[in-house]
């Protein structure tokens, strides 16, 4: 496998946790790196995740990497951070951390690959980003589950 697969493998790793998601949350691409022989894509989601709702976010991603064969290797219960790592059969590291503001992260890290070009991801974003932008912003897009506080 050369970087340009393991890439392309990492986006369906994604995309398929993302779909597992309901309600749907939306997300941009982060920036992908390429190291010296592994490569990381990465998703920033921009619905606003309240407090809340972050539990559920991480039981969901949780039970579908178990149902897909995933090793969980760490999970972080901190109150404001939370996070859940884990590894799939063929050596990918996976994980999802809630940053900043409920920010979620999903990041794939690929195992050590033939070196190759690394095309940007042809996985459509579900948000889109003011092109003029520096940075990826906080999360800005509400959803009545997901942004929902209180019980």
């Amino acid at each position: 496998m050369d970087m340009q697969a393991a890439a392309e493998r990492s986006d369906e790793i994604l995309d398929s946790v993302l779909q597992e998601i309901r309600p749907e949350l939306r997300w941009v691409h982060g920036p992908t790196t390429v190291g010296s022989c592994d490569v990381s894509r990465r998703r920033v989601v921009m619905t606003d995740i309240s407090a809340e709702r972050r539990g559920n976010l991480l039981g969901v991603v949780d039970r579908f990497w178990r149902k897909s064969g995933y090793r969980i290797t760490v999970i972080n219960n901190d109150v404001d951070f939370p996070a859940i790592y884990a590894r799939t059969r063929d050596g990918f590291g996976v994980r999802l951390r809630i940053g900043g503001e409920g920010q979620a992260f999903f990041q794939v890290d690929t195992p050590c690959v033939r070196k190759s070009e690394v095309a940007r991801s042809a996985s459509p974003a579900t948000a889109s980003l003011d092109p003029d932008a520096e940075f990826i912003p906080r999360p800005n897009i509400h959803s009545d589950f997901w942004s929902a506080s209180g019980s």
